[in-house]
C-alpha cells in the first residue's frame, strides 16, 4: 500500500489538530476544574444540569420569599399583641364599672378611657407595613381597612382575601392576615331582644323588666334558639312563667327552674336561662304593690334574635346625590332565599330600574334581582331601600350602592368599645331601672370583650403556627438546597488527580506525535541523494 506524501502531512496534522485540542480542552479543564461547559461535553448532564438549576432558582425564590413572610408575621404579631393589651384594659374598665359602689362620675372617667382605648384600636387596626400597604385589609392594600360610619358604628373596607407566596414546591403561605378574620368574626354575645307587649309601659311602670338576653351557649343557641324563634314568654302567676315557641308549642320544660321565679326579691336580678341564652329578670314592685294584683296585669313579652340590619353607602363615582335614608326587611322569606351574604351592591340602569348584585361587581356578574322604584322606594329580595328624593329620586343610570349586611352573629371589637362607652356615659342618677340596664350593657360588653379577646388570640396562634411551619420548611429547603449544590457539583465539577493524570498524558501524546513526525519526515527520498 502506498502512502503519498501528501496524505502522510494530512494525516499528520489532523491527528496532531486533535491531540492538540484535546491537550487544551484538559488544561482549561484542570485551570476551571468545570467539566461540564456545553451540552456537547455530557449531554445526559448537562440536562441534568438545567433541571437542578432550575430547581435552585426555585429555592432562591422560596427563600426570598420567605424572608417577606417572617417579616410580614413579626409586625403582624407585634400589632396584635398591642391589640390584646389595650383590650384586656378596656375589660379591665368594664369589670370595674360594674361595681355597685361606682358612682356616676367613677363610670364617666372609665367612658373617657374607653374613648381613648377606642381612637388607639382604630389606629393599631389601620396599621401600615413598610411598603405604605395596611396589613389588616386583605388584598385591598390601599383601602383604609376601618372606618367610623356617621352613626357611630364602624365597617370593614378590606376583603377576605390572603395574600399566598410558595414556600416550598407544594406549599404555600398566607403573608397577611384580613381584618375580616381577626377582628369581624368575634361572636356577638348580645344578639337576642325582647319587646313587652302587655302590659303598655304606662300600665308598667318599670315594675318588669326583662333583659335582651346575652348568649351563654353558641353551640346550644345555633341548634335550638333560632329554630323556634320568635318566642312568647308569659307570665302566668307571681312565680311561674312559661315560654311558647313560634308555633305555640310550651317549651318551658327548657327553662332554668322550670320557669318558676321570685317575685318578692325587689330589685335583686334573677338569671333565667333558656336554650343558651341567659336572660335577666327584675322584679320592681313598689310600695304597697301586691304581686298577685302586678301580674294579674297578663305580663308578656317576645323574645327573638336581633333582625339583620344594613349599611347603605353611594359610590362616591356616583352622578346624582342621592343616599339611603332606611332600610327595612319587608319580605322575609324573599330576603332569606335570594339576598347576597355579606355584601351587595345595588346597581341603577335607570332613573328607575336597579339590579342587586352579589360584590365584589365584576363583568360576568349576574343580578340576583331586578325591579323599579315606587315613589322613593327599591325593594331588593325583599329588602326596601329608601332614598332621599322626595317625592321621586333624581337617580341616573350607572349610580350605585354598597350594602353591607349586620347579622349580628358577630360583631367588631370597635362597636363593642363603642357601645361600653355610650353605656358608661350615660348617667344613672340612682334610678334602679337605669341601673339595671347599665348592668346589662356592661354584661354585654364585658361579654364581647371576652369573644373579640379569644377571637384575636386565635389569630396570633395563626400567626405564630405558620412561624412554626415557616422554620420546619426552612429547614427542609436548606437541606434541598445543600443535596442541589452537591449534586450538580458530582455533575459539574472535575476530580483534579483524574484531570491532572489525563493532561499529562496528552501532552506526552503530543510530544511523541512531534518527535514521530520530524523522524518520518526525515525518511523521505530526496533524503536519501
Amino acid at each position: 500500500m502506498r502512502i503519498s506524501t501528501a496524505q502522510f502531512y494530512e494525516s499528520s496534522a489532523a491527528n496532531y489538530q486533535k491531540n492538540f485540542a484535546n491537550a487544551i480542552k484538559s488544561s482549561e479543564e484542570a485551570s476551571s476544574l468545570v467539566r461540564v461547559n456545553t451540552a456537547a461535553d455530557d449531554p445526559v448532564g448537562a440536562s441534568r444540569l438545567l433541571q437542578l438549576g432550575q430547581q435552585a432558582s426555585m429555592l432562591d425564590q422560596f427563600s426570598n420569599n420567605m424572608t417577606t413572610i417572617k417579616a410580614t408575621l413579626g409586625q403582624t404579631e407585634a400589632v396584635m399583641t398591642s391589640i390584646g393589651n389595650v383590650l384586656q384594659r378596656a375589660k379591665e374598665l368594664a369589670l370595674s364599672a360594674g361595681n355597685a359602689g361606682y358612682t356616676d362620675s367613677d363610670r364617666q372617667a372609665n367612658a373617657s378611657e374607653l374613648s381613648q382605648i377606642e381612637e388607639q384600636l382604630l389606629s393599631l387596626m389601620n396599621t401600615k407595613d413598610e411598603n405604605g400597604k395596611y396589613i389588616f385589609a386583605g388584598s385591598k392594600g390601599d383601602t383604609v381597612p376601618f372606618s367610623r360610619n356617621t352613626d357611630g358604628t364602624y365597617s370593614y373596607n378590606g376583603d377576605q382575601v390572603t395574600l399566598d407566596l410558595p414556600i416550598g414546591d407544594t406549599q404555600s403561605m398566607a403573608t397577611n392576615s384580613t381584618g375580616w378574620a381577626v377582628f369581624q368574626q368575634a361572636i356577638n354575645t348580645s344578639r337576642t331582644q325582647t319587646t313587652m307587649t302587655s302590659p303598655t309601659a304606662l300600665v308598667d311602670g318599670g315594675r318588669v323588666v326583662l333583659s335582651n338576653g346575652q348568649v351563654g351557649s353558641d353551640v346550644t343557641y345555633n341548634a335550638k334558639f333560632r329554630s323556634g324563634e320568635p318566642y312568647t314568654v308569659n307570665f302566668l302567676t307571681p312565680t311561674q312563667l312559661e315560654i311558647r315557641d313560634s308555633l305555640g308549642t310550651d317549651v318551658t320544660s327548657e327553662v332554668s327552674g322550670n320557669g318558676v321565679f321570685n317575685s318578692t326579691g325587689g330589685a335583686a336580678t334573677q338569671t333565667i336561662s333558656f336554650r343558651g341564652v341567659d336572660l335577666k329578670l327584675n322584679i320592681n314592685l313598689k310600695p304597697g304593690d301586691v304581686p298577685a294584683t302586678v301580674f294579674g296585669n297578663a305580663y308578656s313579652f317576645t323574645l327573638a334574635a336581633k333582625p339583620d340590619s344594613f349599611n347603605a353607602s353611594r359610590s362616591p363615582g356616583n352622578l346624582s346625590t342621592e343616599v339611603v335614608t332606611n332600610t327595612s326587611i319587608t319580605n322575609s322569606a324573599a330576603y332569606h332565599a335570594s339576598f347576597p351574604e355579606g355584601e351587595a351592591i345595588l346597581k341603577f340602569t335607570s332613573p328607575t330600574a336597579f339590579d342587586l348584585y352579589a360584590a365584589p361587581l365584576t363583568a360576568n356578574s349576574k343580578p340576583v334581582s331586578s325591579g323599579v322604584l315606587a315613589g322613593n322606594v327599591a325593594t331588593a329580595s325583599g329588602v326596601a331601600f329608601t332614598l332621599s328624593g322626595v317625592p321621586a329620586p333624581s337617580m341616573l343610570a350607572g349610580d350605585q350602592f354598597s350594602v353591607t349586611v349586620n347579622t349580628h352573629q358577630t360583631q367588631n371589637v370597635l362597636d363593642t368599645v363603642n357601645q361600653l362607652k355610650t353605656a358608661l356615659s350615660t348617667p344613672t342618677n340612682n334610678d334602679p331601672l337605669a341601673i339595671q340596664k347599665l348592668n346589662a350593657a356592661i354584661g354585654s360588653g364585658i361579654g364581647n370583650l371576652a369573644s373579640g379577646i379569644d377571637q384575636l388570640t386565635s389569630g396570633i396562634s395563626s400567626v405564630g403556627g405558620r412561624g412554626a411551619s415557616l422554620t420546619t420548611q426552612t429547614d427542609i429547603n436548606q437541606s434541598l438546597t445543600m443535596a442541589n449544590t452537591q449534586t450538580q457539583g458530582a455533575i459539574r465539577d472535575s476530580d483534579p488527580a483524574t484531570v491532572m493524570t489525563r493532561l499529562t498524558l496528552q501532552q506526552t501524546m503530543l510530544q511523541a506525535s512531534q518527535l514521530a513526525f520530524s523522524k518520518i519526515a526525515q525518511l523521505g527520498l530526496f533524503n536519501k541523494v
